[in-house]
């Protein structure tokens, strides 16, 4: 019996099959951890959702930012963008029972002493808080009005956290860190332009994972391409999962029990 981290599958769902036959991966006994992002860029988005979603118990997924996206497009009056391929996800026949599912998602999982969430928390999150932010996200998702707020989900402010936030502030910031952080500066505050390598990052800000935290949970990640799977200099236990492959890099499973990597390689072109 193992459990597995596997980083952003966007739609690559041809490396994905791979990967769980490398693992000999066996649902009713093993465990998939998917740390968001299963959709979007790739070709295979609506076979990537139909994949994990029929694994039932044995797959744990978090929403990604591109999987909030797919929601909003669908249900909160969003548009497509030019290089996203969720068309056959809204336009399958299944499409309604998939969306469910995908909204029923939390934003973090936790077991033991490791926590998964798609890009990060903030250092002075402690695990219980962030569990307890995420399901405030999530009772909004399943609310009656949860199509209201998919409408005003996203947006860049508030860029920084405190506890009297209220209301759609507090709730689109939740998201923001939780599916969207890279870089924050030393008040907590969040950037939102730069996307790429450590380079990249605004003077006065690191990226999140190089500030101290009081515990010493593994925080495992996804969303940040760039890094490929490493987290320079970081101040806390981390494992970075996403390794590029819808750019053309690998798919990457870690082993939670024995440290252990697995990756296959891309059959995307890469577009670096």
């Amino acid at each position: 019996m193992s459990t597995y981290a596997i980083g952003d599958l966007h739609g690559c769902h041809a490396e994905f099959v791979t990967l769980l036959e490398e693992l000999s991966f066996n649902p009713t006994q093993d465990t998939l951890w998917l740390v968001g992002d299963l959709i979007n860029r790739g070709p295979g988005s609506l076979a990537c959702l139909r994949e994990v979603r029929a694994l039932g118990s044995a797959a744990r997924a978090v929403l990604g930012n591109h999987d909030f996206h797919l929601l909003v497009v669908a249900r909160g009056g969003g548009k497509l963008k030019k290089n996203d391929t969720l068309s056959d996800i809204l336009d399958a026949p299944d499409r309604e029972p998939l969306l469910d599912w995908l909204q029923s998602q939390p934003l973090s999982v936790h077991e033991s002493n490791t926590l998964m969430t798609h890009a990060g928390l903030l250092p002075e999150w402690s695990v219980a808080q962030t569990e307890a932010l995420g399901r405030e996200v999530q009772t909004a998702l399943a609310s009656e009005g949860s199509g209201h707020f998919l409408t005003q989900l996203f947006g860049n402010q508030p860029d920084s956290w405190c506890d009297d936030l209220d209301g759609m502030d507090r709730l689109r910031l939740i998201v923001n860190v939780l599916t969207r952080m890279r870089f924050i500066d030393a008040q907590g505050r969040l950037d939102f332009a730069a996307k790429e390598g450590l380079d990249s990052a605004p003077e006065g800000f690191l990226p999140w994972f190089q500030y101290p935290r009081k515990d010493d949970t593994r925080l495992l990640f996804g969303h940040w391409a760039a890094l490929d799977g490493n987290a320079p200099q970081a101040r806390v236990l981390v494992e970075a999962l996403d390794t590029g492959c819808v750019w053309g890099g690998r798919l990457t499973a870690l082993n939670l029990d024995s440290g252990e990597r697995t990756s296959v390689s891309s059959h995307q072109r890469s577009r670096r």
